[in-house]
């Protein structure tokens, strides 16, 4: 058996391999944010007997990890402490981890994600914070949706830019003459500007997903504030406007205390009130239906463009665009909703 854990940092990633008596099999290897696939190459190239350990501060890499075939396990803080404040615990550390006590750490299921094992823990924060939410949606900067009386919706991507997923999405849209809002992960922004540049192009509003995807309730507030201010700035050096202020917490992850940091920084909440699920990937008439079946005027539909295999959630585009103009729904971005909320 091999021990591989995945690191993350402002440049991209690290890999180190620990052999079944706990030894480096392989020198560490470093992987640009744009090197995903060669990554997972790496990764898949070792065989079968590989683990491979992940945090719960990235959550970009497990479902393309998993959707090649890898054994994926997250390591929660308890198990690995120390995290800096702006990247994850070293490669090696997480490598040990799992070589340590694998039994301790939560092995990833594809149709449930990241947050395999915790689904209640994400939950009661949502719960812990819904006072909080809903004093940030009187001041006018937090939505789930917009007015009900009018026949506009929202679709929104999160989790990109992730080629060729991005690219596809955007030549659907643009055929339609379709507008989207998409809220962008640092790491992948800062990979591929183009994305960006062509989002701005067509018209497209670009808003703020993090720069790593984590699990929001556990990080401090310098963590965060790190998390949001360097995708910020990537997502404004990518495509040549302002740094967005609309913010997506990952997982919709929050709890109270999350709430009051994001207003003091100034964050426009967006949320939602139609998901499909497209990450678990339900098949693409799956995934259009159950949007067409959700969807009421004002509606902000919630659908991801990277962070894995999206194929099916580009496929659905197209019946779940003419089914929603067959109903008489205009498209609008979140930024037009949120000032007619207001």
């Amino acid at each position: 058996m091999l021990y591989s854990g995945v690191s993350w940092g402002a440049d991209g990633y690290e890999v180190e391999v620990l052999d079944v008596d706990g030894r480096p099999a392989l020198p560490p290897a470093r992987f640009g944010a744009g090197q995903m696939e060669s990554l997972i190459g790496h990764l898949t190239s070792l065989g079968d007997g590989l683990v491979t350990v992940v945090e719960s501060t990235i959550g970009i890499l497990d479902g393309r990890m998993m959707s090649a075939g890898l054994d994926v396990y997250r390591a929660d803080p308890q198990i690995v402490p120390g995290r800096p404040a702006f990247g994850s615990v070293p490669a090696g550390r997480l490598a040990r981890a799992a070589y340590r006590d694998l039994a301790a750490l939560t092995r990833l299921d594809p149709g449930r994600g990241t947050q395999t094992g915790r689904e209640g823990d994400l939950e009661a924060g949502i719960a812990d914070g819904a006072a909080a939410v809903d004093a940030l949606a009187a001041a006018g900067r937090c939505l789930s949706h917009g007015p009900r009386a009018r026949r506009e919706v929202a679709l929104t991507f999160d989790d990109g830019p992730q080629p060729p997923y991005t690219g596809q999405v955007l030549d659907v849209l643009e055929r339609y003459g379709v507008r989207a809002t998409f809220f962008c992960v640092g790491l992948n922004a800062g990979a591929h500007a183009e994305e960006i540049a062509r989002m701005r192009e067509q018209g497209h509003a670009v808003g703020n997903h993090t720069w790593s995807h984590p699990f929001l309730p556990e990080l401090s507030r310098a963590q965060l504030t790190e998390q949001i201010e360097r995708t910020g700035a990537a997502i404004a050096g990518a495509g040549g406007g302002r740094a967005p202020v609309l913010f997506r917490p990952p997982y919709g992850s929050r709890n109270a205390e999350v709430m009051g940091w994001l207003r003091e920084l100034g964050s426009t909440v967006v949320l939602w009130d139609v998901e499909p699920f497209d990450w678990a990937m339900p098949g693409a008439r799956e995934i259009a239906d159950i949007v067409l079946g959700q969807v009421r005027p004002g509606s902000i539909i919630l659908l991801h463009d990277g962070g894995g295999d999206r194929s099916q959630t580009v496929a659905s585009l197209a019946p779940m665009i003419e089914g929603l103009l067959d109903r008489g729904y205009r498209f609008v971005l979140v930024d037009e909703l949120q000032r007619v909320t207001r």
